[in-house]
This record gives C-alpha cells, structure tokens and sequence, in this order.
C-alpha cells in the first residue's frame, strides 16, 4: 500500500541535511518536472514584490521568498518532518519508533506543489508554493503536474493506493485508473464534513498504521484492519470514496 498525504503551508525551519539533490527523491521520473518547477520559483523570487505578489504574501511574509531564492543550496530535512500543522502534529512522526519511520519511509508519499509526491523521509528545504499559485513562464501547476505525476504514480505499480490528499493536490496528479484506489473524506456519523477533524484525523489514521505497521494490499484488507480497530470506515455514495467516520 501507498498512502497519498497533503502537504502543509506552515513548515518547520532550518535542518541539517545536505542541499536538495532532486534525483534521490521518490518516484524519479519526475525529475524533469521537479527541476522546471523550482527554477521557475527560484527565478521569480529574486523579485521581492513580484514573487510576494504571485505567492499572495504580505510584507511581514518575506522571508518565504528568502526562502524560495534558496531552494538548491538551503539545508534540508526529512519531509514528513518538515510540514506541521494540524496533520502532521496528529501524526507526530517525530516521537515514533525508528521502525515505524522507516515504515513511513516505504509506504508514505507526501505531495508538495515544487516537488510533487516524495517520500516522507525525503530531505526537502522549507519552501512556500500552493497548488493554485501561478508561476510566470509555466503552465498552471495543475496542467503541468497531473499527467506526468499520475504517470510515476502507475510506474510505481503499487497494489492499492490510500489518498488522503485535499482535492487540490488530487488535482495535480490523479491515481491513475490502473491502480486500485480510495479517496478519504472524513465525516460525522451523520455524514457532514468536517475541516479541523478532517485533518487531525488522517493524521491519526496514519500513525496507527505506521504503528502497527499491517500489511496492507486492498481496500478489502484496509478495512479489516481498521475495523479490528474501531475505526470506520464505510462506503461514501460517490465510487472509490470512503468516509472516516470520526465523533463531533
């Protein structure tokens, strides 16, 4: 199994990983993309009030495009250490055991708008990009992601795919139709959506299973075990989506 996660726009600074070396990232064939996109943000952060006006920043966000100028050289850390924010204090990776991040490493990828999905032990620097932001010189992210990124994902060949992502970054790379897949949308009992316990939970769902670490290869196999565990997860009236049943 694979498990598809958003990204977060708040970020934990610094690291002490070497400079980003794009072609030891997950699925490599996106090197190509990866290397347009970030030149292209590179390129326009050497213009302040331009790159603060594309990436909708204000004055006292600056320090983002600090941070865009130095995508090549910057120090790094492992992805899933990077972000934080609601999913990924719920997850917590930092305080779980070496063996659960290694299994992280293997079955979680994490989809940023530079980078595409990587790995979550990737080494990434701290950058500031979103999936709907507009990059002078490139075709939308969306155009410019989504066949390439659905490509690798289909290379890949995993036996099921988890996607966790928000419908923004589905946007820029769509599980392709050959692998078999769920979207999970996180409900109440009575089937409302929820926002702050939609991530929070996701976040959970993931360090449980990096946890226990099942083996995993179907949906039918994926809902065994969270069932085991009280977690619920039923089918939503739309195909290839399930809803994580969570309590108000």
């Amino acid at each position: 199994m694979k498990i598809l996660l958003p990204p977060s726009e708040t970020k934990r600074p610094g690291g002490d990983g070497a400079p980003l070396d794009v072609s030891s990232l997950a699925l490599p064939g996106l090197a190509g993309s990866r290397d347009a996109v970030i030149d292209a943000l590179v390129s326009l952060s050497r213009d302040e009030d331009a790159a603060r006006s594309a990436l909708k920043l204000s004055a006292k966000q600056a320090h983002e495009v600090a941070h865009n100028r130095t995508l090549r050289t910057a120090a790094t850390m492992p992805a899933v250490d990077r972000y934080t924010g609601v999913l990924y204090d719920a997850l917590d990776a930092a305080t779980l055991s070496p063996a659960s991040r290694r299994w992280l490493g293997s079955h979680v990828w994490i989809h940023s708008a530079p980078f595409g999905p990587v790995g979550a032990l990737d080494e990434i620097p701290t950058y500031r990009l979103a999936a709907g932001t507009s990059l002078p010189g490139m075709a939308p992210l969306r155009r410019h992601w989504a066949a390439s990124t659905t490509a690798a994902i289909a290379g890949e060949e995993p036996p099921f795919v988890l996607d966790l992502r928000s419908e923004a970054y589905v946007a820029l790379g769509p599980v392709p139709a050959s692998v078999p897949s769920a979207y999970v949308r996180v409900v109440t009992e009575h089937g409302r959506a929820l926002n702050h316990f939609n991530k929070k939970s996701k976040g959970l769902l993931v360090r449980t299973l990096a946890e226990e670490r099942p083996r995993i290869r179907s949906l039918r196999t994926l809902k065994t075990w969270a069932q085991a565990r009280g977690i619920v997860l039923r089918e939503a009236a739309e195909d290839g989506v399930q809803e994580l049943v969570v309590a108000e």
